[in-house]
Formats: structure tokens, C-alpha cells, sequence
């Protein structure tokens, strides 16, 4: 079964609790704009309190370590990966401007942090457009840091150091009405492209939209695939897609 809209959002909400008004609006825009384009996504984290941000910070670290950088009151997990360079109160998630995501199925059920995915088969990975739109709504992408390669990592900063965030101060309205006049010129094209989206239904069932070009209905092929029981694999060396039903694959 396919989520709706309203389901994808209510996977997410438990963390979109405390994040800036700003950093809320976007992050609900890029999950919409992307469940149109079939690309279901989860914030996996949003607003972090500071013992959080140490206990992430202890992992891949010796106790010795911890204690010179001033921490304590968490136990070192230096059996772990480093995750974080960043101690508590140094993380723009400890003031609600930064969240994490992964990749969603289309049923809802399975979370992926595959980068190369290209679970709507159309010749991108997932991964790189939801970053796509992500940039494109003012987000910094954790992907780009030199320091740590943090691919599910969106950030908004506002150039704001976090220095400036613990001693008081919040993104000003100057700074956060260009984000608002994006996500409104992007709301306005879904709106102007929903004309030509059409729903897709496999058997009753809400599987997704297609495009309707013409005379000629575009729907997404791994889901309607996925919808009769078929699999699909794509090879990008020939691109071809190669759906296969239950009987063909025994």
C-alpha cells in the first residue's frame, strides 16, 4: 500500500517538534515536493537537547578525550564510529535549524540511507534530488563539509555561528523571508504541474501521480511494478529498466 501525503508527514512529526518556524516550513516543503516527485522521505532527527549532542559525540572517542574537551556526565563509546565533531551546544540541531533524513519505500515500512537508490526509476538517485531541492530552498547540505562527510545532514544557519545562537540570538526576519519567498514560488509550480499530474491506481489502490504528456500517461514503473507483485532492477550501463513479475523470476 502506498502512503498518502498525510501519512508520510505523520511518520516524521514526533521530530519536527522544535525546530525554528522557518526551518518547519522548509522541511514540510521539501517532504511534500518530494513525495510528488516519488521520493518519500523521514526526518530521522530535528531539535537535539545538549546531553544528546554529547552522548552522539562521545561515540568513537576515549574518556580522556571527553573529558578535555570539557564534557561530563557521559561515558565514552570509542567501540563506535565517529558521528560528530561537534560537542553540545556546538550543533546547529541544538537550536532546531538542522534535521536528518533517510529514504522511505513507498509502503512506508522500510528506511534506507542508500545513496545510490533510484527507488522512482528515473535515471537519478533519490539522494541527490531530495539535496537538490533541499539547496534549492536554502539548506546546506552535510554532504559538502570538508570535516565529516554527513550525507542525511540539512542545516540552515542564517550566518549564524553557534557561538551567537548560545549567547541569545535567532535568525531575523530579513534573514528567513527569502527561504518563505522560495518555498512559495516552488508551491506555485507544483501547483501549475499538478495540472498535468494524474493518479495512478493499481487495483483500487493509490500507488502514486503520473504525468499525462499529450495523448501518452507517464507512471512511476517501480511502483506500479511493485503493486502487481513484479521487482524492478535498473541498469544504467544499457538503460534499461527490467521489470520481472513472481512467475517469470522462479
Amino acid at each position: 500500500m502506498t502512503m498518502t501525503w498525510e501519512q508520510l508527514k505523520a511518520k516524521s512529526d514526533p521530530k519536527l517538534i522544535g525546530l525554528q518556524p522557518v526551518v518547519l516550513a522548509a522541511v514540510l516543503c521539501l517532504m511534500k515536493t518530494c513525495f510528488i516527485r516519488n521520493i518519500p522521505i523521514l526526518i530521522t532527527q530535528g531539535l537535539r537537547t545538549i546531553q544528546a549532542q554529547n552522548e552522539l559525540y562521545a561515540q568513537g572517542r576515549t574518556q580522556a578525550q571527553i573529558e578535555a574537551a570539557g564534557i561530563t556526565g557521559v561515558t565514552a563509546r570509542p567501540d563506535l564510529q565517529v558521528v560528530t565533531n561537534a560537542r553540545g551546544g556546538y550543533s546547529y540541531h541544538n537550536f532546531g535549524l538542522a534535521v536528518d533524513f533517510a529514504l522511505l519505500a513507498n509502503d512506508g515500512k522500510q528506511v534506507s540511507w542508500d545513496l545510490n537508490r533510484d527507488g522512482n526509476a528515473n535515471r537519478r538517485k533519490d539522494w541527490d534530488e531530495v539535496v537538490e531541492v533541499a539547496k534549492k530552498l536554502g539548506f546546506e547540505w552535510g554532504g559538502d563539509f570538508v570535516s565529516i562527510h554527513d550525507a542525511p545532514h540539512l542545516e540552515m544557519t542564517f550566518g549564524l555561528s553557534t557561538a551567537e545562537l548560545r549567547a541569545g540570538n535567532l535568525p531575523k526576519t530579513s534573514q528567513t523571508q527569502p527561504v518563505y519567498r522560495q518555498m512559495m514560488k516552488m508551491e506555485e509550480e507544483q501547483r501549475v504541474n499538478k495540472d498535468n499530474h494524474v493518479t495512478v491506481r493499481v487495483n483500487g489502490a493509490r500507488i502514486g501521480e503520473g504525468i499525462l504528456d499529450g495523448s501518452i500517461t507517464y507512471a512511476p514503473v517501480r511502483a506500479v511494478a511493485e503493486a502487481l507483485g513484479a521487482s524492478v532492477v535498473y541498469d544504467s550501463k544499457t538503460l534499461t529498466v527490467n521489470v520481472t513479475g513472481k512467475e517469470a523470476a522462479k
